[in-house]
């Protein structure tokens, strides 16, 4: 029974990652690229507190470099899919923070007309499929992609991301099933936060590691530093040259953590500032880029200073345009609406 007394991901963990080093460019990129989900997710933070955002809204802080590491493994055409924490993942696909935060305050211009909000955004163009607010309900979607693509025989693959709690979902075992039966391009990536909605993986899952919870339908599975944009990148790049070569789905598990509760609306009571704060200070995954920058003499401070400069500037206007923009005319309401 000792595992029940384990700490979340105690020593079970991927080793540090010896791979290939950032050139330049990707290191600045993946840089500017977290950061500005980070402010853009800190400015949503405020603006929900303000009254301007309603509904739920579930935050990206902490997990950047999941979906910016991911992205770097891509290419146009590859089709991205996840559930309720979707912001960060809308950004890294490229969609304007203009129409991501119009969204959120319900307003004309969003991507969805103001009538989706937080969960439910979508860019067939920029190749996001959506976040979804039923636990789970993205990865048979997600599935389908990867079937779509099968079916036309291209190269494409699809990413399903979803969290460790919805990794105990019954629906995520049939996609599985299916997307090894017929050998779909699929990778589910399953965002390992440690906490769900609230309750430490030790007490809600019977096997922590959940790479393997492809096992019984022979999928290969891999943890990954989801805190070090560099390990994502390569082991999203191994996962894509597997589905491209036809081998069928692949599982990535990302040991990742947020930084706020689960919600807007969730105190974070069952976990201590203590723990919070020891993950930010040693593992940080924008900070940790940013330090190889100046180790490296990519940039300077001073450079650096003004990428952050342009990306506040860039998610103020988006916040700016947001709350300026008009709310959807009430003739809207049943457009957009199967009857």
């Amino acid at each position: 029974m000792a595992v029940a007394n384990k700490k979340p991901n105690e020593s079970d963990g991927p080793p540090p990652y010896k791979g290939p080093a950032f050139s330049k460019d990707q290191e600045l990129t993946a840089y500017r690229d977290m950061l500005l989900i980070r402010r853009f997710e800190e400015k949503a933070g405020q603006l929900y507190g303000m009254g301007l955002i309603g509904g739920f809204c579930h935050l990206y802080i902490g997990q950047e470099a999941v979906v910016v590491g991911m992205q770097l493994a891509l290419k146009a055409g590859d089709q991205v899919i996840t559930g309720y924490r979707d912001h960060g993942h809308m950004l890294a696909c490229g969609m304007d923070p203009k129409g991501v935060m119009a969204e959120l305050t319900g307003r004309k211009n969003g991507y969805s007309h103001g009538k989706g909000g937080s969960m439910h955004m979508f860019s067939v163009e920029k190749g996001f499929f959506g976040g979804h607010g039923i636990v789970g309900a993205q990865v048979p979607l997600g599935t389908g992609l990867a079937f779509a693509n099968h079916y036309r025989g291209n190269d494409n693959v699809s990413l399903t991301y979803f969290g460790d709690g919805a990794a105990n979902q019954g629906q995520v075992y049939e996609s599985f099933n299916m997307a090894e039966l017929w050998k779909l391009p699929a990778i589910y990536i399953i965002e390992n936060n440690r906490y769900a909605m609230g309750t430490v993986i030790t007490r809600s899952s019977a096997t922590t590691d959940l790479s393997k919870r492809g096992l019984s339908f022979n999928i290969p599975g891999e943890q990954v530093d989801g805190m070090d944009v560099r390990a994502v990148k390569a082991a999203g790049e191994k996962a894509v040259a597997w589905c491209r070569e036809g081998k069928g789905p692949y599982i990535l598990e990302m040991l990742t953590y947020r930084y706020r509760g689960h919600s807007m609306s969730d105190p974070a009571k069952y976990r201590t500032r203590e723990e919070v704060e020891k993950v930010r200070t040693a593992h940080d995954p924008i900070d940790m880029v940013r330090h190889r920058i100046i180790e490296n003499k990519h940039a300077s401070e001073d450079e650096l200073k003004k990428i952050e400069a342009q990306v506040r500037d860039k998610v103020n206007n988006a916040a700016e345009f947001a709350t300026h923009d008009p709310e959807p005319d009430v003739s809207e309401l049943y457009t957009d609406v199967c009857r």
